[in-house]
């Protein structure tokens, strides 16, 4: 192959989920490159304000009187768009079937009221993923987990690119984290991507299948994360 025509007609013979494979590998760039380590502009996000920069202190007293919720990159604040039904209705499917499988353990199932706080190189970061399970019980504060073990991000138009690359890669320098999900809201199509896989992606497309959930030993067909959901 010497033309990128070729290239492209040698991609669109592949199977569906070796199509999605390459997407994935192509928007998540190199572990090594650092350019994919630096966040989006604020724009990505909704209605994101150019403001000075704050501590991390400073940030958590803002965060609680806040009208809506901002996750915060570098010093940088983020304004959050709210969520579609659709958005809303996986997430609480998720959280719901999660709480019951966990109850009485040592883990815990959150909803993105609660954020996620990690140091990716000297910066401190706040994000607030749609939903996480935690199994170490943390004593730093009440208001975010610093030591999740699953990790799911439902998609929207205005923060994809941010959870495939940004988002993906500062993830994976948790060291309790063993899975991270992305999950369309517009289609049945979940990936998976694991630690003990090198992070490459299980691509799901079926609602007839069933997402395997290994970090929490719990699987769930498509039809119940997807229930209710036009």
């Amino acid at each position: 192959m010497n033309t990128v025509q070729e290239i492209k007609q040698a991609i669109l013979q592949l199977p569906e989920a070796e199509r999605e494979s390459i997407a994935t590998w192509l928007g998540n760039g190199s572990d090594t490159d650092s350019s994919y380590v630096v966040n989006e502009p604020a724009l990505a996000y909704a209605n994101s304000p150019a403001s000075p920069l704050l501590t991390a202190d400073e940030y958590l007293e803002f965060e609680q009187t806040a009208d809506g919720r901002h996750e915060f990159v570098a010093g940088v604040l983020y304004a959050m768009s709210g969520p579609s039904k659709r958005h809303n209705r996986i997430a609480v499917n998720l959280v719901a079937a999660f709480h019951g499988h966990v109850r009485g353990g040592p883990c815990d199932a959150y909803i993105s009221d609660v954020k996620l706080r990690l140091k990716v190189g000297y910066d401190d970061v706040f994000y607030y993923p749609d939903v996480m399970v935690a199994c170490q019980r943390e004593d730093a504060s009440e208001y975010y987990l610093q030591l999740p073990k699953l990790i799911i991000e439902v998609l929207s138009p205005s923060t994809e690119k941010i959870d495939r690359r940004e988002k993906a890669l500062n993830y994976r320098q948790i060291a309790t984290l063993a899975e991270y999900v992305l999950i369309a809201q517009n289609r049945p199509h979940l990936e998976i991507q694991r630690r003990a896989d090198d992070w490459r992606p299980t691509v799901i497309t079926s609602l007839d299948a069933t997402a395997e959930f290994r970090s929490i030993g719990l699987s769930l067909p498509l039809t119940q994360i997807y229930e209710g959901v036009p």
